[in-house]
């Protein structure tokens, strides 16, 4: 997960990024897979010069591939923080 951070912030994208639908533009989701367990992290690019790394979680959801409402919840809360920060800076 580190290695993809590291890309984006140099310029480049993760071919593994995807858009993150129903959070805000810019906003991407990585999901890699290590044994039997999946992991997600969320991160907002496009905020002022700044990367944020919203959420990152081991995905546990018994109902398939969606992304569970608390976890997107959060995102959605801490998107909204981040562009807070984003206007002071």
């Amino acid at each position: 997960m580190g290695d993809e951070l590291l890309l984006i912030q140099f310029g480049g994208m993760p071919k593994n990024a995807k858009p993150f639908k129903g959070i805000g533009s810019g906003v991407f989701e990585i999901a890699l897979r290590h044994d039997t367990d999946a992991y997600r992290a969320i991160l907002a690019i496009q905020i002022g010069q700044r990367i944020y790394v919203l959420h990152a979680f081991q995905k546990k959801s018994k109902s398939g591939i969606a992304t569970p409402k608390k976890e997107i919840d959060l995102i959605k809360k801490r998107y909204a923080e981040a562009k807070e920060q984003a206007k002071d800076a």
